[in-house]
């Protein structure tokens, strides 16, 4: 299986406060792996130093084995990368349509594909279709995440890059929401790199499985083994 996304040596900090401290992994084509880790551990500016958000100080970072000079967001998701940010990210003020003609008009999403890439979202996550006309900011949490995800998959991302979508919801709305997400990443072989504090229903998804600590992984292996690792297990309980 080949490698789609991934990082060597990658060195990432704000002002003088090193965040990441020579971070390596990769992300396959057609797999979904899970980020552990405490909070303040460095997973959401990996994510966002991935998609060209935050500067690398140094390290590379790869896209189909080959490394790449300098990110930014545009050229990411022109290579088919889509970040779904913590928080959401939605304009409030905006309607659901307002935010996905801005979120295809940003990702140059060309006129006249708009109308089937609009369909083919909604048919995807079809609840949508009832809060359309709505202004972001008026939905319930779970409603605001679903947005938050159409919007990137508005581009036809290859790879989706998640971070901590089950923030303010139920963990069984968490777990209906995340459904389709999944069909999607089996039938079409997208990549998916889930950040989340929800342990179980994260491991219940993922492929693989890596844990970050202070900026830097410290294990790397599949759900089976995690959930089979009493020692492993006690020491994620410290980092939560």
């Amino acid at each position: 299986m080949s490698n789609l996304l991934g990082a060597s040596d990658l060195v990432v900090g704000y002002d003088e406060r090193p965040v990441l401290c020579e971070v390596s992994f990769e992300l396959r084509a057609g797999e979904v792996l899970c980020l552990l880790g405490h909070n303040g551990a460095g997973k959401s500016t990996l994510l966002k130093s991935l998609f060209g958000l935050v500067p690398r100080r140094s390290g590379e970072i790869f896209l189909d084995g080959q490394p790449v000079a300098a990110t930014d967001p545009r050229q990411m998701v022109q290579a088919g990368i889509s970040l779904i940010p913590e928080g959401r990210g939605i304009f409030p003020a905006l309607t659901v349509a307002e935010n996905f003609r801005l979120g295809m008009w940003s990702a140059g999403v060309p006129e006249a594909e708009r109308p089937e890439r609009l369909e083919w979202v909604l048919s995807i996550l079809p609840d949508i279709k009832k809060f359309y006309e709505r202004p972001a900011g008026t939905l319930s949490g779970g409603q605001q995440q679903m947005v938050s995800i159409g919007r990137a998959l508005l581009s036809r991302p290859r790879c989706l890059l998640m971070d901590e979508p089950s923030i303010g919801l139920a963990p069984k709305l968490f777990e209906d929401l995340m459904q389709p997400v999944r069909e999607l990443q089996q039938s079409t072989g997208m990549s998916i790199l889930l950040v989340e504090q929800n342990v179980f229903e994260a491991l219940k998804m993922s492929d693989r499985v890596i844990v970050m600590k202070a900026g830097e992984l410290i294990w790397s292996g599949v759900p089976e083994e995690l959930q089979g690792n009493s020692q492993l297990r006690e020491k994620l309980k410290e980092l939560y």
